[in-house]
């Protein structure tokens, strides 16, 4: 692994290198600050202000110079516009020609300044996390309050980038103009749709669109997979390596997730009735579905290691396992056994490949695609989970094969045998297992913690400035990590090798992420899995009706994406929608509760769908901000950040259906009270947790 401040170095322009953050200055400043205090050369406030001053300095630099190549792209762009008033009154195409080379050089330019903020706003949010690190997590948010919000402030220029959109509309509506539609009525402003951008205006916008955060369709319902992407952006004229892409492989892992989905929810509708009639009580549900679960905590560490060496071997052994846990989930009402049920859902869990399907498309599909290779495999999920149920609800048919029962409890464990030994068949034939040595070569950085939990300055005068021992080895390994010396151990910089070294990485703000989605997880499992008991004991729903009432809630996936991501995520901060979605779960689980008057349909169904939508934009706003403020060492080894929240939201939904079989002995009456109130102070406590690291998430 190449360290943080090398490959700062490496991606700067040459001819701008001394515009540039001076990182390495900066850090070594931090370190010496650290030696001062130990000293008692200096005292809390003095470094606090000598730092402050640096800082602005170093955005002084940045922002005069940004300011003196706006202007240099403005007066080329006005000198541009007077030729090509020019050529309205004798239009010449040779001319128009040479004046849309021209606008593309500006384009060019401009794109070239656009990399240069960004590489400094993530060089800024760097030293900001490497200094509150060291020293307490509460120089930040003072920092940024303080510039942010000032008339005079030249921290926006950095992180709004104000100015740099007016030279970005000029070239987008020049070379517009210049197409063939040349003399049409038609603008960019007409008609923003149409495919009228130059490549050099797609390449600005993909540029705009990362430094401002900008998200779409695609891109929010991507972040819901945590596949990190590289951190720094990449040289304008590298290309992207595809000889580890195969397409027919990566359709094969998504028709993995998407079956491994379905098998999961296409009992849900059933399983009460499955355990009743082998003797159990109607709750004992919880522990079937949850064993699934129980088995995927162990199959995602050791899929997740098995993917360092193939992907095609662990996607066999899935697909075995899973063969085998269906069938045995399918004869256990012949052979009236719980325990064999119980044990094929086991099997099953321990066939999850999903730790596999992410790390395919995070090693193996080209960064050009790989947005779309994670909706996709998003996609797949939210599919499968609609689908699941919906299959449930028309497998209801009861007649015997021999000595075999096939009815509405058994099918689903057969349909879904059958489907795996197919795609079992398909992927023996088809899957093309990629090159070890060329994903040496290309492994994909992750995106490293940007912003840590802060406070104010006024609260962190008061509390110890330099950490304690062992915090202070911590934070020199986290030093070593970023050092300009290549001579840091290798070790030091590279993944985290053990689940213990993995949780000491994760800064207060990551754990708070966990947490919530934990408690998503937690949520939506006990509103999904109790569901077939709780609208059978108060409204006497069929399978059928719960299957449609789960397949209903499936089908807002989707839709609740491209709202947000389309438009919701581009209008607020992804902290304010993060904050106002646990308040909607917060208000959906509280809405749930049946105290005073009769439960009804209406009630139930209204909070569930309140619940659900609210989890379903939390986990995309949540996931997000997680692959933000995660440490670059969890991109990448066998416990990555994806195998932390999937252990996290796997372990949330192994509680939640143990808490409805527990619960279940309280009676049927009390059941949904007492699976809602661990539910509701969970969120509470992320709630409180979001507010207390609500400004590390800048």
């Amino acid at each position: 692994m190449v360290a943080f401040g090398k490959k700062l170095k490496d991606r700067q322009i040459q001819e701008w290198q001394g515009y540039y953050i001076n990182y390495k200055l900066m850090k070594k400043k931090v370190r010496q600050y650290g030696r001062q205090i130990e000293v008692g050369a200096l005292d809390r406030r003095q470094v606090l202000k000598d730092f402050s001053k640096m800082l602005d300095n170093q955005i002084e630099k940045i922002v005069l110079f940004m300011l003196e190549q706006q202007g240099l792209l403005a007066s080329r762009i006005a000198m541009l516009a007077e030729q090509q008033d020019s050529l309205q009154v004798q239009p010449d195409i040779s001319k128009i020609s040479d004046l849309r080379v021209a606008y593309r050089a500006v384009g060019q330019d401009l794109l070239k300044l656009l990399f240069f903020v960004e590489i400094n706003a993530i060089g800024l949010r760097k030293i900001l996390k490497k200094f509150d690190k060291r020293f307490g997590y509460r120089f930040t948010d003072y920092y940024v309050k303080t510039r942010a919000n000032h008339p005079y402030s030249q921290l926006q220029q950095v992180f709004k980038h104000v100015g740099l959109w007016a030279v970005v509309g000029a070239i987008s509506r020049n070379l517009a103009d210049l197409q063939d539609r040349q003399g049409s009525y038609l603008s960019i402003y007409d008609q923003p749709a149409l495919p009228l951008q130059d490549p050099v205006v797609d390449l600005i916008k993909a540029a705009v669109d990362r430094l401002t955060h900008s998200t779409n369709f695609l891109h929010f319902l991507a972040q819901h997979a945590l596949i990190m992407q590289e951190e720094l952006p990449a040289p304008i004229e590298e290309q992207v390596d595809e000889e580890r892409y195969h397409f027919v492989s990566l359709l094969l892992n998504l028709v993995n997730t998407f079956l491994y989905m379905v098998n999961t929810y296409i009992i849900v509708p059933t399983a009460d009735d499955y355990s009743m009639s082998l003797g159990a009580a109607a709750t004992v549900c919880g522990v079937v579905i949850g064993a699934m679960a129980v088995a995927q905590v162990f199959s995602s560490v050791y899929f997740s290691a098995w993917s360092n060496k193939s992907y095609y071997r662990p996607l066999i052994f899935s697909s075995i396992v899973l063969f085998v846990g269906n069938t045995l989930y399918a004869l256990a009402y012949d052979l009236n056994s719980i325990w064999v049920l119980l044990i094929g859902r086991l099997f099953c869990g321990f066939g999850s490949a999903r730790a596999v399907n992410r790390r395919y498309i995070s090693d193996c599909v080209p960064l050009k695609i790989r947005m779309q290779a994670s909706a996709g495999f998003v996609s797949a999920s939210a599919l499968g989970m609609a689908c699941g149920p919906a299959l449930a609800g028309l497998l209801q048919t009861n007649f015997k094969i021999y000595k075999i029962t096939i009815n509405q409890d058994t099918l689903p464990g057969w349909v879904m045998a059958v489907a795996w030994l197919i795609y079992l068949m398909w992927l023996w034939i088809s899957f093309k297992e990629p090159s070890r040595e060329t994903q040496e070569t290309h492994m994909p950085q992750g995106s490293n913690a940007e912003s840590v939990q802060n406070d104010r300055l006024e609260k962190g005068l008061a509390q110890p400035l330099l950490l304690s021992s062992e915090d202070n080895q911590k934070d020199e390994d986290d030093d070593q990590e970023c050092d300009e010396s290549e001579e840091a151990p290798e070790e030091s910089r590279g993944p985290a090798t053990s689940i213990g070294s993995a949780y000491r990485l994760l800064t207060p703000s990551v754990k708070v992420q966990l947490l919530i989605y934990f408690m998503l997880k937690y949520a939506m499992e006990i509103l999904l899995s109790e569901s077939s008991v709780i609208t059978t004991y108060y409204f006497e729903w069929s399978t059928s009706g719960v299957a449609i009432f789960l397949f209903c809630l499936g089908l807002t996936v989707l839709p609740v994406n491209i709202v947000v991501g389309s438009y919701i995520s581009n209008m607020f901060e992804d902290r304010q929608i993060l904050l106002a979605s646990e308040i909607m779960v917060f208000v959906g689980i509280l809405l749930s509760f049946n105290i005073f008057i009769q439960y009804s349909v209406p009630q139930y169904v209204c909070s569930g769908l309140i619940m659900f939508v609210s989890a379903e934009v939390l986990e995309g706003v949540n996931l997000s901000l997680l692959s933000r403020v995660m440490s670059s060492r969890l991109s990448r080894g066998t416990y990555n950040g994806g195998l932390l929240s999937t252990e996290a939201g796997t372990i949330a939904r192994v509680i939640a259906d143990a808490t409805i079989t527990l619960a279940g002995y309280l009676g049927d009456s009390k059941l949904l009270n007492a699976t809602l109130l661990p539910s509701l102070l969970i969120c509470v406590s992320s709630i409180i947790a979001t507010c207390c690291t609500y400004n590390s998430l800048y």
